[in-house]
């Protein structure tokens, strides 16, 4: 059992639940404000699914990294992965994917018929359809002939997946509404997400370069990815700031997140100062437990206006 806790990663949930409890309470928000209700339990599997997705994607990514050899040079380096140490066979860990991602679907189905049904059978298809393209994306990065992980698409999908799908997906299970303006704070999730993933691609450039691993930090080179990393790192508090002021939000409590500009600016200098990949490694619990701390300070203090 420790070696599948292991396996999924659980530095990486903070990151996967902060879309959804962005979407979740900025919905919350906006429902109080003209007073309708808010569904406390959709929000709850919403949390669940979303939980069962990363983990999804974080075996399939084991699996598919492992069969291909890609893991074997990381061993001794940041985090050594279960298929490629042996600790956990490919047969298991694809046995562990097919398992999890039927209860993904089947989770994915409660939820949408607590959010949808009956009066909105229509957005119901829509939804389900985007949680099978959903699970199909977590496992597609690193498994299959031609995984788009290795191909440099991998920052596209994260932020498509973790940002826009959940921030304005969770937002429109409550609401039912789709608000443009939700693009913002969803890109914001989406760009603090594909810090973490370019992140994670330049400290492994070398081994991924070995291993016929095409990321897009290992096309665009070291310097020209950390010049990226920094402008991903710049813009989400920007375009927070930027959605309160078009929304001309001027209680305080909505603008606790702000505090949050001075850490920004001492991480993006440490990671600057960084002059060999395997450094960056402490860093990618570090932007996302940022990110995660953002979604907590932005949906608490909308919902502190009264």
């Amino acid at each position: 059992m420790k070696e599948w806790i292991k396996a999924a990663r659980l530095r990486t949930l903070p990151l996967s639940l902060s879309g959804v409890i962005l979407g979740g309470l900025m919905a919350k928000w906006k429902l109080n404000s003209i007073a309708e209700p808010w569904d406390i339990s959709v929000f709850v599997w919403a949390l669940v699914v979303t939980l069962l997705y990363q983990v999804l994607s974080n075996y399939a990514n084991d699996y598919g990294d492992g069969v291909k050899g890609t893991d074997k040079k990381r061993i001794s380096e940041a985090e050594g992965r279960a298929v490629a140490s042996g600790k956990i066979s490919a047969n298991q860990m694809r046995n562990a994917v097919i398992l999890v991602s039927i209860l993904a679907l089947v989770f994915t189905l409660i939820l949408l018929y607590k959010a949808f049904f009956p009066g909105y059978m229509q957005a119901l298809g829509v939804f389900v359809v985007l949680g099978i393209l959903a699970i199909l994306a977590a496992i597609g990065y690193t498994v299959g002939k031609r995984p788009y992980g290795y191909m440099g698409f991998g920052d596209i999908f994260v932020f498509i997946f973790f940002g826009w799908l959940s921030v304005m997906g969770t937002y429109y299970l409550f609401t039912k509404n789709f608000d443009a303006l939700m693009l913002l704070p969803a890109t914001a999730i989406g760009l603090f997400s594909v810090a973490v993933l370019n992140l994670n691609n330049m400290r492994d450039m070398h081994t991924d370069q070995q291993s016929g691993k095409h990321t897009l930090a290992l096309k665009m080179g070291f310097k020209k990815a950390m010049v990226y990393e920094i402008i991903l790192l710049q813009l989400p508090l920007i375009l927070i700031l930027v959605y309160m002021m078009i929304n001309e939000i001027r209680s305080y409590y909505a603008y606790i997140f702000v505090i949050l500009f001075f850490p920004m600016m001492a991480l993006r200098r440490r990671i600057i100062a960084v002059k060999q990949p395997k450094e960056l490694d402490p860093y990618l619990k570090q932007v996302a437990i940022m990110c995660f701390v953002m979604s907590l300070l932005v949906g608490i203090g909308l919902n502190l206006i009264h």
